[in-house]
This record gives C-alpha cells, structure tokens and sequence, in this order.
C-alpha cells in the first residue's frame, strides 16, 4: 500500500475466530494444573506438555517439571505424557520404574494411534504423512514401527517402498495443513492407485478452523500477526497460510514485544490469530500492544463456532472422584 494512501486510511485489526486454546491443549493444560492440586508438586511431565513457551513456563513456577525421558523422573513419581501422545515403549518404560502415569494425548491423536494398530493388524503398509521428529510422528510411529513408513512431503512420496502396492493406506499428522496434506496424498495416490485412506479426516478440526480463519482474513491484511511459539507445528502453517492467501506480511511471535514496529510501515490493516496450543493472554498483549500505537479498531472475523469439550484423563478423573466421594462420607 500507497504510505501516504496508509498515512489518512482508519487503522484496524482483524481478529480471526476461532484461534488459540483448542480443546486438546486445553485438556492438556488442565490435567497438569488438576493434577499439581491433586498431589502436590512436583508433578513431571514428559517433553512439554503443548508446544508453547509461556504455557510451559507458568506451570514450571506452579510445581510441574519438564523432562525430556521417562528415565529422568524418579520412581514411584507421577509422571504426565504430552498432548502429542507417546509410543507403547513409554508406557512400558514408566511402569519398569513404578510411576503413576496421566496420559494427556490428545483423543484426536489417539485415535490415529488407534488407527495405525488397527491397519497394522491387517497387515497393511502405512503411510504416516508429517514432519520427522515431530513429537507426534514419534509416538504414532511407535505404534506400528515395522509397518509404517514416513512421508515428509510430496517429494517423499516418490522414495517409498511397499510390499503390495494393493494394501497401502495413509494417515497424518494431526496439525498439518489440509492443502499440505492433501498435495502429499495426491502425489502418493499417483504411485499407489489403490491408497486407502482412513476412515476420517485426520487434520484435527482445530488445525483446520484456525487455517480456514486465517484464509478468510488474509487477502485484507497488510500484515499478519501470528502468536505462537516456533516449535510448534500448527502456528508455523498458520503464517504459510496467510502468505498463501494474500497476506502482505506475516509473521510468528511469543510475546508482544517480539513485535516490530518496522512491520506497521505503511500498513492499515493487521491480521492476528494465534495457534492452538496459545492462551488468550497472549493475544490481548499483542492487541494492546497495536492498540498503543494507532490500532485500536479491533473487528473479530468468525468462521466457524468450536463446542467441543474433552474429558480429564481417566487416572485423574478416578482420583477426584474418589476424593469428592471421601469428602462427602466425611460430613455424614
């Protein structure tokens, strides 16, 4: 845009909807924080619970510490597995050292964990499409690590090697962009005409919400800002996607004053979102931060409504309900 065009046009900022917390994260988040009342600290917790620095930092003040193995707790701790699932051999490395273990997996994930058990039973070859050394590539692998292959990419498709090409099957990384996903599946389906695919949708419904949001304000925004952290996957597509659709910048930030104000020349329209794993805390200190200088016209652009709620991991849930229920014989 014209400087002097940006200089007399009303400054705005367009908030997509939905963005930020999604109901996994929140799961995830909720289980530490329940299970530090619970117990009391420390609580462990293996890798970070969600992908994000302040989320990560405010529960190691509450008591909670983060290890990279299960090998690092002590035994007979508690010990919480990430949002991004685990493989079967955490599970049995936890119980070789007696630790009570929460899995906080996302239902979302487990369910492509699931999946890959089930295509493996029949003997089929998986193709897991993500980013290697993803967390959750990890544990899905884990899964089925003698039938499942890795396809980073539509140029992976091209290096794979299966046993029948008529028992192939894909699945995904859950926080992948659906256009990133679908142009791998294209390029394997060319290989393999018989590539099954799973019997749902595998991009979680929050991946794609916030992708879908983030289109719909794109093409308006001289700028957008994304809050997030770098390690995660999700808020990482949501910058690739604004540029994709029109963005004339976009750019991923932890905190407000990682922002630029290089990045407001000539700009009278902001785009901002968050991604997933982001508490809205953080976005209201980007949105001041605007605010401050000129961009006080906040409009929220909703794309969709999100309702969905999960429940506590069930080793949790089992405990509080045996403490509500020994609070209760207590009055009697």
């Amino acid at each position: 845009m014209d400087p002097m065009t940006a200089a007399t046009s009303p400054r705005r900022v367009l908030l997509a909807a939905p963005r930020g917390y999604c109901a996994g994260v929140d799961r995830a988040v909720i289980t530490v924080e329940k299970a530090l009342e619970q117990y009391g600290a420390p609580v462990y917790v293996r890798k970070q619970i969600v992908h994000n620095k302040y989320v990560v930092q405010t529960l190691e003040k509450k008591g909670a510490i983060f290890v990279d193995e299960t090998d690092e707790v002590p035994e007979n701790a508690i010990v919480i597995f990430s949002a991004h699932g685990v493989a079967p051999v955490v599970h049995e490395e936890a119980a070789q050292r007696s630790l009570a273990s929460i899995d906080a997996t996302c239902p979302l994930v487990t369910k492509v964990h699931k999946e890959a058990v089930r295509y493996s039973k029949d003997d089929y070859d998986i193709l897991l499409i993500g980013h290697d050394g993803h967390e959750e590539v990890v544990g899905t692998m884990g899964e089925a690590p003698d039938h499942m292959h890795l396809v980073d990419g539509p140029a992976d498709a091209a290096k794979v090697k299966v046993r029948d090409e008529s028992k192939v099957v894909w699945l995904s990384q859950t926080t992948l962009s659906v256009d990133e996903t679908m142009e791998t599946v294209d390029a394997l389906k060319e290989r393999f005409p018989n590539l099954l695919s799973p019997p749902s949708d595998d991009i979680c419904y929050a991946t794609q919400n916030r992708q879908v949001a983030v289109k719909q304000i794109a093409a308006d925004a001289d700028l957008l800002i994304v809050v997030g952290s770098r390690n995660s996957s999700n808020s990482i597509r949501l910058v690739e996607v604004a540029l994709q659709s029109g963005a004339g910048a976009s750019y991923l930030v932890d905190f407000a004053e990682e922002c630029d104000e290089a990045w407001l020349d000539g700009v009278t329209t902001v785009g901002v979102t968050s991604g997933a794993s982001v508490p809205e805390i953080l976005v209201d200190g980007v949105l001041d931060w605007l605010a401050e200088r000129g961009y006080a016209d906040v409009q929220v652009v909703t794309s969709a409504e999100e309702s969905i709620q999960f429940s506590l991991p069930k080793e949790l849930r089992r405990d509080l309900r045996a403490e509500a229920a020994a609070g209760e014989s207590a009055k009697r």
